[in-house]
């Protein structure tokens, strides 16, 4: 009578901690995940001092903590201001991190046998990345003497895995020009290509446009904007030195949560970063 018991008593233990185990397996797939988020003009490592100096460029990023950093204006080979030097592999290897190069610009080398000179946006990731893309929207070149409208590469998007939560994470530069007609055409481009992927989304990089510019309002109709959800100052980035516009951006998706947003102060490039600390929601699997 007594082994009937005890055996009965094990049984129900085994239950409630196989029970257990389940029900945590499967909260733990319905867990928020935290990561903070930085976008970055670095100027082509170019500080208001005039001075190349991707050190200092590694040292801001990595003083912040970032775990995801959108670059813009990124020189890989491209020429003697960046010492010829390919910056996101540099600075990849100086933090340690996963990155992906998207060029806009790609040129045959000034000598024969050089690298390639490239010139566009990236990312850098202290988590992995599942896939990557190179995608074209409408730009007007900056080197072309006489340029038009037309389709060419520089708006990057990657996949993350972050800690099991799914991220599809986009770096853009938009076009500089007082007439916002390439800006409009390009929003357009980007949030046809945007649609689609699915689950979380966050969109990072410098539009060159102020938040009540028409121009970046379908974007702000689909993401939330990351720095005016936690803030009520400006949050102006550009010029460094006197911040008087605010142009660089965190965008997300409805699934991503925003805890806090703040613009950085450092002289190591004309811009100054934004960095969020943001929550996403684990799939299921």
């Amino acid at each position: 009578m007594k082994k009937t018991k005890l055996m009965a008593l094990c049984l129900v233990l085994l239950f409630l901690s196989i029970f257990t185990n389940l029900h945590v397996a499967s909260a733990s797939g319905n867990k928020e995940v935290k990561a903070k988020v930085m976008t970055y003009n670095i100027h082509a490592g170019i500080g208001m001092d005039s001075q190349y100096n991707l050190s200092r460029i590694a040292g801001e990023i990595k003083e912040s903590g970032a775990d995801i950093i959108a670059l813009q204006e990124v020189d890989v080979h491209w020429g003697s201001r960046s010492n010829y030097d390919d910056m996101i592999n540099k600075l990849a290897e100086k933090l340690n991190m996963f990155y992906f190069f998207a060029p806009i610009y790609d040129f045959d080398p000034l000598m024969e046998h050089e690298p390639r000179r490239q010139y566009g946006v990236a990312v850098l990731s202290k988590f992995p990345i599942l896939k990557a893309k190179n995608h074209s929207i409408t730009r007007l070149s900056t080197q072309d003497p006489n340029p038009l409208p037309a389709p060419a590469p520089g708006f990057l998007e990657v996949l993350l895995n972050i800690k099991g939560a799914k991220l599809s994470f986009y770096v853009t530069h938009l076009d500089f020009r007082p007439d916002p007609l390439v800006r409009h055409m390009q929003v357009a481009d980007m949030l046809q290509i945007i649609s689609s992927s699915k689950g979380a989304k966050l969109l990072a990089g410098d539009m060159n446009a102020s938040p009540d510019a028409p121009e970046l309002s379908p974007l702000f109709s689909r993401f939330n904007d990351a720095w005016s959800a936690t803030n009520s100052q400006p949050g102006y980035t550009f010029p460094a030195d006197n911040p008087i516009n605010r142009i660089d951006y965190i965008l997300t998706s409805p699934q991503i949560t925003v805890k806090q947003t703040n613009v950085l102060t450092t002289f190591a490039s004309d811009h100054l970063p934004v960095i969020a600390d943001i929550t996403i929601q684990r799939t299921k699997k």
